[in-house]
């Protein structure tokens, strides 16, 4: 675990890259719900499940970054890992335009948090 940043110095570069790519991801995936939802009958569990599990941990992702949380690493790692699943869940509709910006903004997400975590990519 590393040491907790102090709430005076300003957030580093990549700290702010990654909070910026949760933050979009938190968007794209709140805007692909409510696509699934209009479509009805379409949306499949596994995707809503996957839209609603990387929505809510790429904000509290965020969230803990922005406080400069000591357990930031450990939640960007896990934040890693939905946004996978996310953008595989997303990619088993490749021909809706939307579900695609998901899994690209999720795969971003992805990378940027395991850098942010010092995990290999």
């Amino acid at each position: 675990m590393t040491q907790q940043q102090p709430a005076t110095e300003p957030l580093t570069k990549e700290m702010q890259e990654c909070i910026q790519a949760c933050m979009a991801c938190h968007g794209v995936c709140e805007e692909a719900m409510s696509a699934c939802l209009q479509r009805g009958g379409e949306a499949q569990t596994r995707i809503m499940r996957a839209l609603l599990d990387c929505s809510e941990m790429t904000r509290m992702c965020a969230d803990m970054m922005m406080r400069r949380s000591p357990l930031h690493n450990e939640m960007c790692m896990m934040c890693a890992q939905a946004c996978d699943l996310c953008a595989e869940a997303c990619m088993s509709m490749p021909e809706d335009e939307v579900m695609t910006r998901c899994a690209e903004s999720c795969r971003r997400c992805s990378e940027m948090c395991r850098a942010m975590a010092g995990a290999p990519m």
